[in-house]
Order: C-alpha cells, then sequence, then structure tokens
C-alpha cells in the first residue's frame, strides 16, 4: 500500500500518496460550503417564529460554540494536519476505542445526510420540473461520485463554483430587498429581552456545523499549517456574513411574523421583492447550496473511510489510494455505495435519524479531547504548532468545547428518545466488529 504510515516526513506529515492540490480558496468554500446547505431554507421560519427579530443575535450567539470549535480544530491543524483529521487526531491523542466508536456513528450518519438532502433537492426541483426522485438522486450521487474519484482538485473546484454561484444568488436576494431594509430590528433583537433569542438559540446552532470541514483533507493542502487555520478562520467569517445579511433581509422585507409563519421563508421573500423570478432565484439557490453540501460531506466521507482502512479498523482495501489520481478510490466507492443504499431506507427513519446531530457533536467533543491530551501531554506536537497558544488556553478552549458538544447532543433528548437508542445500537454493532477484529489482529502478530 503506498500510503504507508510509518515514518514523518519534514513538518510532520506522514507520507500517504495523498496529492496536495487543494488551495485556500477551496477550503474556505469546503467549509463555508459545507455550513451553507439546507438549513437556511428551512432554519429561518421556525427560529424567526419564536425568536422574531432576535434571531438576528441569535445568529452571532450560535457562532460562539463554532468559534470554540474552530479555534480548536485550527490549532491541531498547525501542528498536525491531517486527512481524516478528526479521526487521526482522537487516535493519536485519545483512545483508538474512542475515534472508532465516533468515527463509526458518523459511517450512519453521513449516508442518511445524503439521502436526505437528495430528497429536499427533489422537493425543491419539484417546484419547476415533474421529476422522478430515485433515478435523479442516483445520477446526483453518480456525479458527485465522478468528481471525487478523478481526485480533490476536481471535487474542490466543483465546490468552489457552487458556492461562487450561491453567493451570487443571495446577494440578487439581499440587493433586491435594499429599500425595504429596516435597520430599528436590530435594537428591537437587542432590547426584546434573552427570551426570544434563547428560543431561537437551538436551531440557529444548526446553521454553522461543518464549518471545520477544512481540516478534513489536511494532507491534500500545501503548507497545510498555515494555510489550514486561515481557511477555517475565513470560511467562518463567510458564514455569519451570509446568515446575518440574509436573515436581515428576510426580517426586513417580510417581518417576523409572516417569516415564522412561512413554509418556504426564503421564497416568501423573493416573491416580494422579486416577483416572477423568486421561483427560478431560490429553486437555483437550493440546487445549488445541497449539491455543494452533498459534495462536500461525500468527500469527507470517503476519507475517514480511508483513515479506517489504512489503520486497520476497517478492511485494509479502504486504505488504498489510486496511483494515478492521487485519490482513495475503494474508500469513494464503498461511500458511493453506501449512499446509494440509504435510498432504501423508509422516509420515516432517515429523518429520526437526521433530527439529532449527535454523530458531528461527539467528533467535536473527541477533537477537542485529542487538543487538550496534547496541551497537557505532548509538548513535541505542541512545538511544531503555527498558532503559538499557550498549553493553559488550549486547555481552558478544548474544556469548553467539550463542554458545548456535550450540551447541545442532550438538548434533543427529552424530545425524542427514539433516534439515541438507535445509534447506541449501531454503535454496539460496531464495536463487537471492532474487538472481534482486534482479537484476530492480535493473534496474527
Amino acid at each position: 500500500m503506498s500510503d504507508s504510515k510509518a515514518g514523518l516526513e519534514p513538518g510532520g506529515l506522514k507520507p500517504s500518496g495523498l496529492k496536495q492540490r487543494v488551495t485556500l480558496i477551496d477550503l474556505v468554500m469546503l467549509g463555508a460550503g459545507t455550513a451553507i446547505g439546507a438549513a437556511i431554507f428551512s432554519v429561518l421560519g421556525p427560529a424567526a417564529q419564536v425568536g422574531g427579530a432576535g434571531i438576528l443575535v441569535a445568529a452571532g450567539l450560535a457562532a460562539l460554540p463554532m468559534v470554540l470549535f474552530a479555534l480548536v480544530y485550527a490549532y491541531m491543524a498547525s501542528a498536525v494536519p491531517r486527512t481524516a483529521a478528526s479521526y487521526e487526531w482522537q487516535r493519536q491523542f485519545s483512545h483508538p476505542v474512542i475515534a472508532f466508536s465516533i468515527v463509526w456513528l458518523r459511517v450512519l450518519s453521513n449516508a442518511v445526510v445524503m439521502i436526505v438532502l437528495g430528497r429536499v433537492l427533489m422537493n425543491y426541483l419539484g417546484m419547476v420540473l415533474p421529476l422522478p426522485a430515485v433515478p435523479v438522486i442516483l445520477g446526483l450521487f453518480t456525479l458527485i461520485f465522478a468528481l471525487n474519484y478523478l481526485g480533490v482538485a476536481v471535487a474542490a473546484r466543483a465546490q468552489t463554483v457552487l458556492m461562487i454561484m450561491l453567493l451570487g444568488l443571495f446577494a440578487v436576494l439581499v440587493v433586491s430587498g435594499a429599500p425595504a431594509m429596516k435597520p430599528h430590528l436590530f435594537v428591537e433583537a437587542v432590547t426584546g429581552g434573552w427570551h426570544p433569542i434563547l428560543l431561537a438559540l437551538p436551531l440557529m446552532i444548526q446553521l454553522f456545523l461543518g464549518i471545520e470541514t477544512a481540516t478534513e483533507v489536511g494532507e491534500e493542502v500545501k503548507n497545510a499549517k498555515v494555510v489550514v487555520p486561515w481557511g477555517i478562520a475565513l470560511g467562518l467569517l463567510l458564514t455569519v456574513v451570509v446568515y446575518v445579511a440574509v436573515s436581515f433581509t428576510a426580517l426586513s422585507v417580510v417581518g417576523p411574523a409572516a417569516l415564522g409563519s412561512a413554509k418556504a421563508p426564503l421564497l416568501l421573500v423573493a416573491q416580494a421583492t422579486l416577483g416572477r423570478w423568486a421561483t427560478p432565484l431560490i429553486v437555483t439557490a437550493a440546487v445549488a447550496a445541497l449539491i455543494k453540501s452533498m459534495n462536500a460531506i461525500f468527500l469527507v466521507y470517503a476519507r475517514f473511510l480511508y483513515a479506517m482502512g489504512a489503520t486497520g479498523v476497517l478492511p485494509a482495501p479502504l486504505g488504498r489510494i489510486h496511483p494515478r489520481f492521487g485519490t482513495p478510490h475503494v474508500a469513494t466507492v464503498v461511500a458511493f455505495l453506501a449512499s446509494c443504499t440509504g435510498l432504501f431506507l423508509p422516509d420515516s427513519l432517515l429523518f429520526l435519524l437526521l433530527s439529532i446531530n449527535v454523530p458531528t457533536m461527539m467528533k467535536y467533543f473527541g477533537s477537542c479531547l485529542a487538543a487538550y491530551n496534547v496541551a497537557d501531554r505532548h509538548p513535541e506536537v505542541r512545538a511544531q504548532a503555527r498558532l503559538r497558544f499557550s498549553p493553559g488556553l488550549v486547555k481552558a478552549l478544548s474544556a469548553l468545547g467539550m463542554l458545548a458538544a456535550l450540551v447541545i447532543a442532550a438538548l434533543g433528548f427529552g424530545t425524542d428518545w427514539r433516534p439515541y437508542a438507535l445509534l447506541a445500537v449501531w454503535l454496539a454493532l460496531g464495536l463487537a466488529y471492532y474487538f472481534h477484529t482486534r482479537r484476530q489482529r492480535l493473534a496474527a502478530v
């Protein structure tokens, strides 16, 4: 296998055979593009219903947990950039069982997310074209698979093009609503009390999930210790600007009450400012947002399958690198097949699993734990970090990040315990496989 994990290259990187073709702009668009997806088309309505103008404050506050996570991820990326970083960091600096458990949960959740995003995309396309859902989703998965199989640069450039298209469409929406802008809404948001802000906060947090995606291709970036932290920071900044601008425009144009009762909030706003052009604009924006989110999720999905194969906790062929394209081609095929298999799951189960964010929050928890351990026990790794955070600061950020992840993950338990039970069963199956194969590996030594 060409991606030997033995030995370190200068700068602390392990030789992997992966091609270093991802640029700073690609990283920004990858992180922001993962975050700015389906949520912006569905969250604003329910958030405005409970939070009113307070969602303008809630949007900023919702970014705070992600700032914690982003600082931790940026620090780790400045010291030990890795492909499938959130798995590799946990495996190396926490414990292999913790790393396996968290990523095993993501094996299920990422396949489910791919299907759900595909079906949401078909709902929007259905506004303008009556298309059969399953063949179109399969065709879309095949396109995304081909982009990722041919090289990370191809997939990243596609992500960048889609993100630029989406930003342009949102700019049209914001500019068209400029005559109706109501600056006093910011005053109302601040003076309206904390209660509506706190009610909207759990919903608004969903808007920022995935901003750290830039770290997951660390070994495919030149000068990663500098470029990846910048990619995270700029991606988070871009995401906050987009959400505040779109939220402010929507509240100004139609008001909190109408926005809160709308089934398609952004379509309602566009209809008020663009008339007959509203549906084409919003459908195009939704399709661009959903495809780029699917592309980013698929790219990361293949890479953590690759990392688990390369480290021996899943079948070794997953860790192979294509000799020409420099991509984890076997893992990419498996991610494609897993996503397609999800088409046969019932809608009720898909949305039940998607209704919680436990795997994502556990990923954040595990990465923060790894950073805490680096600060506490690994001076040789700290010495490599380009971000010169003190050990005390890293420990404080990591501890706060772990606490935030646990609190956010627990928020949905009182609403519906069944998704947690399903994930517990899936985790038990994975751990049974892990310990069974571990015994076999030890016996073979």
